[in-house]
């Protein structure tokens, strides 16, 4: 394999590359996100530096089902993002993601440092009903529901949009065969080629149960304050480095 060849691999292992080149579409991608207030100090305590924790002690527990995805097939994740700011601008912080699809988990944490690990979450219909659980090395971490298409709302694909376009952000660590960090990073992300198929809202409800690998229950349920379900297309692009924890002050 000459060195031109070795430029142009997508990903490892070079033999059988674990995911394809970007951008990324997914089709009919599906959202329940049930929005809650929790702990202040467990925000801080959670943001990285130079991050700022949001006015409100608001945060988001999300699962997404991914039945087209362009490179990864059907999968479906869920985990938790904080509101933030940085250098004034409202972001997303990723905080914790949990999915039950190699590549993704593997491009997800290589390319964007999305904080993927491997578990089973599933998002489902449960008669009148849209059920939300989490499953991690067999035992259940986290369970939302919410009411199934009882109010559409007005604006909705709008609202959902803005939501889906506002920056994300992930802390990226990969470390050097010395074991120290080779890329400590903050990365942002901006969807791009966006197309809402559907928004409604309702009440909600979320339970998340303690768990060493799974740490969902750390940022505590004080109060449901909102609950969102929705489908879209979108394009995940490449991101960028915002933030170089080795190189910045």
């Amino acid at each position: 394999m000459r060195k031109e060849d070795v430029l142009k691999l997508p990903s490892m292992p070079a033999a059988s590359p674990s995911y394809p080149a970007g951008p990324y579409r997914f089709i009919d991608r599906e959202y329940m996100i049930i929005s809650y207030e929790t702990d202040p100090d467990v925000i801080r305590a959670e943001l990285p530096e130079p991050l700022e924790p949001p006015a409100e002690p608001i945060v988001h527990y999300e699962w997404i089902k991914m039945p087209d995805s362009s490179g990864f097939g059907s999968y479906t994740e869920s985990g938790l993002v904080i509101p933030a700011r940085f250098r004034g601008e409202d972001v997303s912080f990723v905080s914790q993601m949990y999915l039950d699809d190699d590549p993704p988990i593997a491009a997800g944490r290589e390319i964007w440092g999305f904080p993927k690990k491997y578990a089973h979450p599933k998002l489902e219909i449960a008669k009148d009903t849209l059920t939300g659980t989490l499953r991690y090395a067999g035992e259940l971490v986290a369970m939302g529901t919410m009411t199934y298409k009882h109010e559409a709302l007005a604006g909705g694909a709008e609202a959902a949009t803005a939501a889906l376009t506002r920056t994300q952000v992930n802390l990226k660590l990969i470390p050097g065969v010395d074991g120290k960090p080779e890329i400590c990073q903050l990365v942002a992300i901006n969807l791009s080629e966006i197309a809402v198929k559907g928004s409604w809202g309702g009440p909600g409800r979320l339970h998340l149960v303690p768990h060493v690998n799974a740490p969902v229950a750390d940022l505590p349920v004080r109060r449901v304050v909102g609950a969102r379900h929705f489908i879209a297309d979108l394009t995940l692009p490449y991101g960028r480095v915002i933030y170089d924890y080795r190189k910045d002050a």
